[in-house]
């Protein structure tokens, strides 16, 4: 699918057929949006242009050589844009190209930051504010960060409640173990996609291609990136307590459960050890005044043997501060 955005009579238009293409002159169109295009939209677009799209394998590589490059008239830059699971997330290869002020952008599912700019360029329907694909690129960029930015929000807030689950003991096991375990790969991938846009954005500062009049944009943005850092930074620390709090708070479980069964297994210990070494050789009563007397001495020492587990473990056991 194609969608191209152009200037007519100084507002912005919307177009979705390869004809439109063709006709409209090289400084009318703004922006050529490519959602899973086919092999003819690819011809087309790189005829218009006069290069070469990026492939989605060059798209997904992660050299910094394939993730910004420069030609006399071409800009070529990848990046992953994260999308949220009910679970887990998933990332999504984005390649930007821009030649003479042209932005194109490639992918192959639909993204919420490129569709709601889309929306908001037409709904302003004026070139002021999008004068160029450098301009909406860099606006691309804004949007994406403050998604990020909502994200992390949001795991800051399933944090809290982790916490305060585990400060009232509620459900404190291992499927929680897992859960704590999945936030924190889903902190790691949101972190790992910021540092990818923050090295996308530090090499478009450092070009001479891109207008000035969008680096204090772009600033803007590394300084929300930088801050976004720390806090990812500080969301993993905090996912670590909470992991060692709950391994901890399963063990002291695991060990009471240990206890008690040890102290089974002392109570049944001395019975059947009397039992097996007498068993066989003793008289049971009714057989005489020897098998009622030996009888009388075996349940003595198992009275014995047990009461003497029984005060072990007591003095064992831990007192409650």
């Amino acid at each position: 699918m194609i969608k191209i955005l152009y200037k007519s009579n100084r507002q912005i238009a919307e177009s979705c057929t390869l004809a439109d293409l063709e006709e409209l002159g090289f400084d009318d169109v703004l922006w050529i949006d490519l959602v899973e295009p086919t092999g003819d939209e690819k011809r087309t677009v790189e005829e218009f242009l006069d290069t070469t799209l990026q492939s989605r394998a060059t798209a997904e590589e992660i050299e910094s050589s394939s993730r910004y490059s420069e030609t006399e008239t071409t800009i070529f830059a990848n990046t992953n844009f994260l999308i949220p699971g009910p679970d887990s997330y998933s990332t999504e290869a984005v390649s930007f190209i821009i030649s003479e002020g042209i932005l194109v952008t490639i992918r192959q599912v639909p993204l919420r930051t490129l569709t709601d700019l889309q929306r908001r360029i037409l709904a302003l329907s004026t070139t002021k504010l999008y004068p160029t694909g450098y301009h909406i690129l860099v606006a691309i960029m804004e949007g994406r960060i403050d998604l990020d930015a909502d994200m992390i929000e949001i795991m800051s807030k399933e944090i809290e409640q982790f916490s305060k689950r585990v400060s009232l003991g509620e459900n404190v096991n291992e499927d929680f173990l897992l859960d704590i375990n999945q936030l924190q790969e889903n902190t790691m991938m949101v972190r790992e996609n910021v540092v990818d846009k923050q090295r996308m954005i530090s090499s478009i500062l450092k070009s001479d291609k891109f207008p000035r009049d969008v680096h204090d944009k772009l600033n803007v943005v590394i300084r929300d990136i930088a801050s976004l850092l720390n806090h990812t930074n500080f969301s993993f620390e905090r996912l670590e307590y909470l992991q060692n709090t709950v391994m901890g708070l399963i063990n002291l479980e695991q060990n009471k459960i240990m206890r008690v069964l040890t102290f089974v297994s002392l109570l049944f210990m001395p019975p059947t050890l009397i039992s097996g070494i007498f068993g066989m050789n003793v008289l049971l009563p009714g057989f005489g005044k020897k098998g009622l007397w030996d009888f009388g001495i075996i349940v003595f020492i198992m009275l014995l043997s047990v009461g003497l587990a029984s005060l072990l473990f007591r003095k064992r056991k831990p007192k409650n501060h």
